[in-house]
Protein backbone atom coordinates (compact mmCIF):
# COMPACT_ATOMS: atom_id res chain seq x y z
CA UNK A 1 0.00 0.00 0.00
CA UNK A 2 1.34 3.45 -0.90
CA UNK A 3 1.39 6.37 1.51
CA UNK A 4 -1.77 8.43 1.65
CA UNK A 5 0.13 11.59 0.62
CA UNK A 6 1.71 9.92 -2.42
CA UNK A 7 -1.61 8.40 -3.46
CA UNK A 8 -3.29 11.81 -3.20
CA UNK A 9 -0.44 13.61 -4.98
CA UNK A 10 -0.69 11.29 -7.97
CA UNK A 11 -4.46 11.79 -8.20
CA UNK A 12 -4.20 15.58 -7.85
CA UNK A 13 -1.49 15.75 -10.52
CA UNK A 14 -3.54 13.62 -12.91
CA UNK A 15 -6.69 15.70 -12.31
CA UNK A 16 -4.92 19.01 -12.94
CA UNK A 17 -3.02 17.74 -16.00
CA UNK A 18 -6.30 16.54 -17.54
CA UNK A 19 -8.59 19.46 -16.65
CA UNK A 20 -9.66 21.41 -19.72
CA UNK A 21 -9.98 24.72 -17.84
CA UNK A 22 -6.50 24.41 -16.37
CA UNK A 23 -5.00 23.29 -19.68
CA UNK A 24 -6.60 26.18 -21.57
CA UNK A 25 -4.88 28.66 -19.26
CA UNK A 26 -1.54 26.84 -19.05
CA UNK A 27 -1.29 26.11 -22.77
CA UNK A 28 -0.06 22.57 -22.00
CA UNK A 29 0.13 20.23 -19.01
CA UNK A 30 2.76 22.16 -17.04
CA UNK A 31 1.97 20.63 -13.65
CA UNK A 32 5.13 19.75 -11.74
CA UNK A 33 6.23 17.89 -8.64
CA UNK A 34 9.78 19.00 -9.43
CA UNK A 35 9.93 22.13 -11.59
CA UNK A 36 12.52 21.71 -14.35
CA UNK A 37 15.09 24.46 -14.70
CA UNK A 38 13.94 27.00 -17.28
CA UNK A 39 10.29 25.88 -17.13
CA UNK A 40 7.99 28.04 -19.24
CA UNK A 41 5.46 30.22 -17.43
CA UNK A 42 2.72 29.88 -16.37
CA UNK A 43 2.91 26.58 -14.51
CA UNK A 44 1.66 24.77 -11.41
CA UNK A 45 3.88 23.24 -8.75
CA UNK A 46 2.81 20.74 -6.14
CA UNK A 47 4.17 22.16 -2.91
CA UNK A 48 4.14 21.07 0.72
CA UNK A 49 2.08 18.23 2.16
CA UNK A 50 1.21 18.07 5.88
CA UNK A 51 -0.09 14.65 6.94
CA UNK A 52 -2.01 14.11 10.17
CA UNK A 53 -3.66 11.13 11.80
CA UNK A 54 -7.42 11.42 11.37
CA UNK A 55 -8.41 8.07 12.84
CA UNK A 56 -11.52 7.59 14.90
CA UNK A 57 -11.71 5.11 17.75
CA UNK A 58 -12.54 2.35 15.26
CA UNK A 59 -11.55 3.54 11.77
CA UNK A 60 -8.17 4.61 10.35
CA UNK A 61 -7.94 7.89 8.48
CA UNK A 62 -5.55 10.57 7.28
CA UNK A 63 -5.93 14.32 6.95
CA UNK A 64 -3.67 15.97 4.37
CA UNK A 65 -3.19 19.70 3.95
CA UNK A 66 -1.42 20.52 0.68
CA UNK A 67 -0.56 23.49 -1.47
CA UNK A 68 -0.59 24.04 -5.21
CA UNK A 69 1.55 27.02 -6.27
CA UNK A 70 0.47 28.91 -9.37
CA UNK A 71 3.38 30.73 -11.06
CA UNK A 72 2.88 33.47 -13.64
CA UNK A 73 4.96 36.17 -15.31
CA UNK A 74 2.12 37.86 -17.16
CA UNK A 75 1.69 41.56 -16.43
CA UNK A 76 -0.49 42.03 -13.38
CA UNK A 77 -2.42 39.48 -11.34
CA UNK A 78 -5.03 38.52 -13.94
CA UNK A 79 -3.42 35.35 -15.36
CA UNK A 80 -2.43 34.02 -11.94
CA UNK A 81 -5.87 34.70 -10.45
CA UNK A 82 -7.68 33.02 -13.34
CA UNK A 83 -5.37 30.02 -13.15
CA UNK A 84 -5.80 29.75 -9.36
CA UNK A 85 -9.57 29.77 -9.83
CA UNK A 86 -9.30 27.01 -12.45
CA UNK A 87 -7.23 24.94 -9.99
CA UNK A 88 -9.83 25.51 -7.28
CA UNK A 89 -12.65 24.51 -9.64
CA UNK A 90 -10.77 21.38 -10.73
CA UNK A 91 -10.06 20.15 -7.20
CA UNK A 92 -12.70 21.48 -4.77
CA UNK A 93 -15.08 18.59 -3.99
CA UNK A 94 -13.55 16.60 -6.87
CA UNK A 95 -14.27 12.84 -6.78
CA UNK A 96 -10.64 11.83 -7.32
CA UNK A 97 -9.88 8.18 -7.80
CA UNK A 98 -6.97 7.00 -5.66
CA UNK A 99 -5.12 3.69 -5.86
CA UNK A 100 -4.96 2.57 -2.23
CA UNK A 101 -7.23 5.03 -0.46
CA UNK A 102 -10.77 6.37 -0.52
CA UNK A 103 -11.12 10.16 -0.70
CA UNK A 104 -13.69 11.22 1.90
CA UNK A 105 -13.55 14.89 0.91
CA UNK A 106 -11.34 17.49 -0.73
CA UNK A 107 -11.88 21.18 -0.05
CA UNK A 108 -10.17 24.43 -1.01
CA UNK A 109 -9.30 26.28 2.20
CA UNK A 110 -7.57 29.47 1.11
CA UNK A 111 -5.37 31.17 -1.47
CA UNK A 112 -2.63 33.75 -0.99
CA UNK A 113 -1.22 35.99 -3.73
CA UNK A 114 2.33 37.31 -3.67
CA UNK A 115 4.36 39.37 -6.11
CA UNK A 116 7.92 38.07 -6.04
CA UNK A 117 11.03 40.19 -5.48
CA UNK A 118 11.82 40.32 -9.20
CA UNK A 119 8.51 42.27 -9.53
CA UNK A 120 7.71 40.30 -12.71
CA UNK A 121 6.63 36.99 -11.16
CA UNK A 122 3.41 36.26 -9.30
CA UNK A 123 2.76 33.26 -7.08
CA UNK A 124 -0.57 32.17 -5.71
CA UNK A 125 -0.47 29.48 -3.05
CA UNK A 126 -3.77 27.58 -3.06
CA UNK A 127 -4.25 25.49 0.08
CA UNK A 128 -6.44 22.38 0.14
CA UNK A 129 -7.55 19.91 2.81
CA UNK A 130 -8.25 16.25 2.05
CA UNK A 131 -9.43 13.41 4.27
CA UNK A 132 -8.62 9.86 3.19
CA UNK A 133 -9.37 6.38 4.45
CA UNK A 134 -7.58 3.20 3.41
CA UNK A 135 -9.41 1.26 0.70
CA UNK A 136 -11.26 -1.73 2.04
Amino acid sequence: MSSAAWDLQQAVHAALAADSGVLALLGSARVYDHVPQGAAFPYLALAGFTVRDWATGTEPGTEIIFTINVWSRAAGHKEALHLAEAVRAALHDAPLSLTDHHLVNLRHESSETQRQRDRDTYRISARFRAVLEPSA
